[in-house]
């Protein structure tokens, strides 16, 4: 954009309304475009052009207008969804930063352009890595890659030869997990949504071992195909069935870090399936532990530092998919519980 251009024509995706269940679609979520002015940008602020936008389960959690124990507040009808992204400043009023500066928000709002005062705290600018493409940023050194980090790295911290089991082992999380846990010296087996995902756990991702649930659909006799020895750590992001039938494989002292139940978000909670074998984990000793990102921001310097390192060596592997145009966040947000992407989930909005 040259610096004569006063107005840029904006697109955005709004709340239209609710969505209690299922898979959000357009009759939610809706594009909506405008004008938005540089002519008059105010001071202390910057204009935002959107390279790169992370699509996470979260999100899903956001858009049912009910707080029934889900962790993330809700989205406001009308209003521009945000998510975790990254943008290029195209104008600037403001000393914080100048124009061509590469800045990554958590809270983004999905459109093509944002403009923001500068008090916006939470807005940093990047420091570009030749080494590191953006989305990856998003992906391995963004909310996935966290995730995955705090739930083997600090909450599992398994032994070298430790029995690890990760669902939805081919997704943003579970393939950064695997391989943190197989970086420990540890067994690493995965579940996931086809077999070409389980060949890529075991060609790519160093899986020990993987298999299709959609196949291995008895859960209790699968895991002990797989785990004669036992379960000594489990991810799960999935919830519901196969977490109930892990919890009849843990081994004493198990540890299981709670990342996400992928499997109920589309459903209210009084149709969620239940786990009714939980005395399994007081008889096990089993700590099973909830977490959230943002109660572990005073790790995120030390996160960044280690799996930057890992990435640059090639010790840890990424796989992005990808949508381009802001048009194909929708189909993006819906493919994340539809079994069809692989690895992370990101939205190019503009070229970089």
């Amino acid at each position: 954009m040259s610096k004569q251009e006063k107005t840029i024509d904006n697109k955005e995706w709004y709340l239209a309304r609710y969505s209690p269940d299922g898979i959000p679609s357009s009759d939610h979520l809706k594009l909506r475009s405008s004008v938005l002015s540089l002519a008059d940008l105010p001071h202390g602020h910057y204009a935002l052009e959107t390279l790169f936008v992370s699509l996470d389960p979260y999100l899903r959690s956001r858009l049912t207008g009910s707080d029934d124990g889900l962790y993330s507040p809700q989205f406001q009808l009308d209003q521009v969804i945000t998510a975790f992204g990254i943008g290029r400043v195209v104008a600037s009023n403001d000393g914080k930063f100048n124009e061509g500066d590469i800045v990554i928000h958590p809270f983004l709002p999905v459109a093509e352009y944002n403009v923001f005062p500068s008090s916006d705290f939470v807005a940093r600018k990047l420091e570009a890595d030749p080494a590191i493409p953006l989305p990856d940023v998003l992906g391995c050194l963004g909310v996935p890659g966290f995730a995955a980090w705090i739930a083997i790295e600090i909450l599992a911290c398994p032994k070298e030869g430790s029995n690890v089991f990760i669902s939805a082992a081919a997704g943003g999380v579970g393939m950064y997990a695997g391989q943190l846990a197989k970086l420990r010296g540890c067994r690493v087996v995965g579940s996931t949504g086809s077999d070409d995902k389980v060949d890529l756990l075991k060609r790519e991702f160093g899986y020990d071992d993987a298999f299709n649930y959609k196949k291995e659909t008895d859960y209790d006799t699968t895991l002990s195909k797989y785990f004669p020895d036992g379960i000594d750590v489990y991810l799960d992001n999935v919830g519901g069935r196969m977490l109930e039938a892990v919890l009849r494989h843990v081994n004493r002292y198990a540890r299981i870090p709670l990342c996400g139940m992928i499997s109920q978000y589309n459903q209210v909670w009084t149709e969620r399936e239940g786990v009714r074998n939980l005395l399994n984990a007081v008889g096990k000793e089993v700590r099973m532990e909830g977490f959230l990102l943002g109660s572990y921001l005073d790790r995120f310097g030390e996160f960044t530092t280690q799996m930057g390192n890992y990435l640059k060596e090639g010790k840890i592997k990424s796989k992005n998919k990808m949508y381009v145009g802001i048009e194909g966040f929708l189909e993006g947000l819906q493919s994340l519980f539809c079994s069809s992407n692989t690895g992370k989930v990101v939205l190019q909005v503009k070229e970089q």
